[in-house]
């Protein structure tokens, strides 16, 4: 599971890469993993420090540069 977790946190960053700032909602429609992976992996990225999580609700999300 931690691999799984691992991988989805690099889809993650590589879409946030692309898109910039997006809603959750925006990240989960558009990383093809069940969506309690992609919060797991979010929580790793915030935890790390790579990502930036503001607003209430629908998050906004982008990476940290």
């Amino acid at each position: 599971m931690i691999t799984e977790i691992g991988i989805t946190a690099g889809d993650i960053w590589h879409y946030l890469d692309e898109h910039g700032q997006v809603t959750l909602s925006k990240l989960i429609a558009g990383i093809d993993k069940p969506r309690d992976l992609i919060l797991m992996s979010l929580g790793w990225l915030a935890r790390e420090g790579h990502v930036i999580l503001e607003g209430e609700g629908d998050y906004l999300i982008s990476l940290r540069r």
